[in-house]
């Protein structure tokens, strides 16, 4: 047995497969999110430890035996937050998460020294580590002075899992600190931000062994002696892992609370300039490339707050049949954007509202929003070198035919939709303990999924969705100008 525990943002998710990698159960518990000012976003990580101890407890309840028999555990967890320890592993301040935008100007400045796209291979985002760190250092210096190390959040996971300060070569480059072809800590990028590589953690590759699970824990949890802890990965590169996204040309789209296009590469392929992510994957020497939207689901969750409906109950309002595009066009742009704008003061809107806008006409705006938005990034992606001939969609999202619908028609891309199961970052993750506790192939254990159903785009509608997408791309130095 493997055991997959995802840190996401709404809450930690542990999954168990068996040999045969079948899900044998599943177990979710909620973690709470901060706004406390504009474009800030925080969690606590005590929150994280006891959301992991719910999710194993109610776990542990309906699978007792399986759990018995668990040899190794994978990690997955969102990317990019700032997660200070200071003497005695104690936390410093609250988590400073990936889609906090405070940093913007530190996150400029850094980006203006050429070394760190030359050796992290991506701008410096606001939502990455390294300009928060930066922002701590100037806006909370008696924090600073203190901080022993960093760790993102998963890692902070497997401190109180093991008591190691570990992390993995896909998480870690995303914190511009990390030389993403040589896959290693750069001392230069750490010197920028007035740290050195004793603040880092220790980096494997995300399908080696990183650290045992305390005695305390799995004697808890009712495991042997001795479970290993996988190095793990960023959520999206577990996602991949999960989704059997490894090798060359293949890609999914994943409409989560964030929206990602996730290509796997045989090769480092940095295009600093497009805003496309450059990343380690969780295999050894493989990469990926990911252009990154910060709202897919969060704006129709966003819309469905202000309508007071469900998320569900709007997109079934649309039927199942794709329509033309809205009159009314969505820039999903709530908490800034990254591919391929950079721009973290940038905020959403409607355009073209008029009576005639009811409530269906808006929640079509808003998913057809979000596809154009991921279409920005295909088009980033193929700047930057990858070109995709099919995707397969995950996420929350993916449950609306009518979105996934849409997404292939703007994409102009086939649209593969896995049969029924959970392939995301905690299958992923589980997927990396086995590897770690058996030394199996990765390759032969990260496998895509049957094909449940292809939705292809809708020629019916191809020259509209042109058309509406270039209306899309047009509206944006216009709403720049309003939003600075």
């Amino acid at each position: 047995m493997y055991l997959g525990l995802d840190l996401g943002t709404s809450g930690v998710k542990a999954l168990l497969i068996d040999d045969a990698q079948r899900i044998v159960g599943s177990t979710n518990a909620p973690v709470s999110l901060s706004r406390l000012h504009p474009g800030w976003s925080e969690q606590d990580p005590a929150e994280w430890v006891s959301a992991t101890e719910a999710a194993m407890a109610a776990l542990k309840a309906a699978h007792p035996q399986e759990l018995a028999a668990v040899r190794g555990i994978g990690l997955s967890g969102h990317m990019h937050g700032a997660t200070l320890i200071g003497a005695d592993d104690a936390v410093l301040r609250p988590c400073i998460m990936w889609n906090d935008t405070r940093s913007h100007k530190e996150a400029a400045e850094l980006d203006a020294n050429p070394a760190f796209r030359r050796i992290s291979g991506n701008i410096v985002f606001p939502g990455f580590t390294a300009p928060k760190l930066a922002w701590v250092a100037r806006n909370e210096p008696e924090i600073f002075a203190q901080v022993k190390k960093v760790l993102l959040p998963k890692d902070y996971l497997r401190l109180w899992l093991t008591g190691e300060h570990l992390s993995e070569m896909s998480d870690s480059a995303g914190t511009s600190w990390l030389d993403t072809a040589g896959r290693k800590w750069s001392a230069e990028l750490l010197a920028a931000t007035g740290l050195d590589e004793s603040h880092m953690p220790g980096l494997v590759e995300g399908t080696q062994a990183a650290g045992t699970l305390k005695p305390a824990l799995a004697a808890r949890w009712g495991m042997a002696p001795g479970v290993v802890i996988a190095g793990g990965a960023g959520d999206n590169a577990a996602s991949a892992c999960g989704m059997g996204t490894v090798a060359e040309g293949r890609a999914f789209v994943s409409l989560g609370t964030s929206g990602v296009l996730f290509a796997a590469n045989a090769s480092y392929l940095p295009k600093p300039e497009s805003a496309v992510h450059t990343f380690c994957h969780a295999l050894p020497d493989t990469w990926h490339q990911m252009g990154v939207i910060l709202s897919a689901t969060d704006a129709l969750n966003w819309y469905s707050g202000v309508t007071g409906q469900t998320a569900s109950a709007l997109t079934a309002e649309l039927g199942d049949s794709l329509k033309a595009p809205s009159s009314v066009t969505f820039l999903p742009y709530l908490a800034g954007e990254r591919t391929p704008l950079n721009d973290a003061a940038i905020r959403g809107a409607f355009i073209g509202l008029g009576h005639e806008s009811s409530r269906a006409v808006l929640t079509q705006a808003v998913l057809e929003g979000v596809a154009f938005a991921l279409r920005d990034n295909l088009e980033a992606l193929r700047s930057a070198g990858t070109e995709l001939s099919r995707v397969t969609a995950i996420g929350g999202g993916s449950r609306s035919r009518y979105w996934l619908a849409a997404m292939s028609t703007a994409l102009g891309l086939p649209i593969d939709v896995p049969q029924d199961g959970d392939f995301g970052a905690a299958f992923g993750a589980a997927r990396l303990g086995l590897v770690a506790a058996t030394g199996a192939d990765p390759l032969a254990v990260f496998t895509p999924p049957e094909t449940e159903e292809t939705i292809d785009p809708d020629p019916a509608h191809g020259d509209a969705y042109a058309a509406a997408y270039e209306r899309y791309r047009a509206l944006y130095p216009a709403l720049k100008t309003l939003s600075h």
